[in-house]
């Protein structure tokens, strides 16, 4: 009798695992810090995504470049290092020519309008360049504009000489308005800006308070005329893609559609954070007249024209590209 009843138990046991057993267990690798708005969202993602699933996708989260760095988070899903991966295209300068020109300085002001933009534009072009990837979703931050330390930037002949930390389009900005660009993944430029290794950086309001930089910084030049984004991806292994149910597969685009637009409102809200304490830390801004702001615009131009030289060079429509990204940017905001 206790043998039956031991028997019975431990069926049981073995019932309530199976589903368990069964499930898929996916990796995320993520370089935002645990701390930071976007990487609480990515996790957030990861719990959404097992509870609509009913565990059958399960996901173990690596945020802070634990599993795999900013740089190599791409191709670490390509890879199978990672089965999920959250990084910026801009950290593999021309390996996504499509997609780039959603970073270009057409003169953003808002995360939801920039993660909006990104988002049509893949769907619109779905470029050939992330066919080696299943893309759950892009998003991108708000207005990119640009920091110092020690030295107000008023006018453009004020970053003639100054080292500026950028990545990706945001580099080629950096040159045509004068300065000398230094490539360098965010989680690199704190440090820099600390022992003086460059002399500024392009990058939104939120990262004052995100990465701490306006611990290090000292002046913000409000060139929004010529601002910029950056494009964040949410990528996944294909061939674990291709592993997935329908309802699974079902599962994770319904979420990944919601948290795009989170991310979105996300880079918005903690740009006024970030605002709030670059003040705190004794941060000054400097605004630019009208007639200064068209002079950044206009030294800003010749990015575009490059980038549209460059994609139709091999074989893309550059022209429709940037024309396209400007009608939806136009929408968006």
């Amino acid at each position: 009798m206790k043998k039956g009843v031991l028997l019975a138990a431990l069926a049981a046991l073995l019932m309530l695992a199976a589903p368990a057993a069964a499930g898929t267990m996916l990796t995320y690798s993520n370089f935002f810090p645990p701390t930071h708005i976007q990487s609480k969202l990515a996790h957030e993602w990861a719990k959404e995504v097992e509870k609509r699933s009913g565990g059958e996708v399960m996901v173990q989260y690596f945020p802070g470049g634990t599993l795999t760095k900013a740089r190599q988070a791409y191709d670490g899903v390509v890879q199978g290092i990672s089965d999920i991966g959250m990084s910026a295209l801009a950290y593999s300068r021309g390996r996504f020519p499509v997609m780039a020109a959603v970073d270009l300085p057409l003169g953003y002001t808002s995360g939801v309008g920039a993660t909006s933009v990104a988002n049509e534009v893949y769907r619109h072009f779905k470029p050939e360049e992330l066919s080696d990837v299943k893309v759950l979703y892009f998003h991108a931050h708000g207005p990119g504009i640009l920091f110092t330390k020690g030295k107000k930037v008023e006018k453009l002949e004020d970053l003639q000489g100054l080292k500026v930390r950028a990545t990706g389009n945001s580099a080629k900005l950096a040159a045509a308005l004068g300065a000398t660009p230094v490539a360098q993944s965010m989680p690199d430029a704190y440090q820099s800006l600390r022992k003086g290794v460059v002399d500024g950086g392009f990058y939104p309001m939120e990262t004052n308070k995100g990465w701490k930089m306006a611990e290090v910084v000292d002046y913000c030049t409000e060139s929004y005329p010529a601002a910029y984004t950056t494009t964040f991806f949410v990528v996944m292994n294909k061939a674990k893609w291709d592993a997935l149910s329908d309802n699974a597969k079902k599962v994770l685009e319904e979420v990944s559609a919601e948290w795009s637009v989170k991310h979105g409102e996300a880079w918005d809200s903690s740009d006024e954070e970030g605002r709030e304490y670059f003040v705190e830390k004794g941060g000054s801004f400097i605004p630019l007249s009208k007639a200064e702001g068209k002079r950044w615009q206009d030294a800003a131009r010749p990015v575009i024209d490059q980038y549209i030289e460059e994609t139709t060079a091999k074989g893309l429509d550059g022209k429709a590209i940037v024309d396209f990204t400007e009608r939806s940017l136009k929408s968006a905001q």
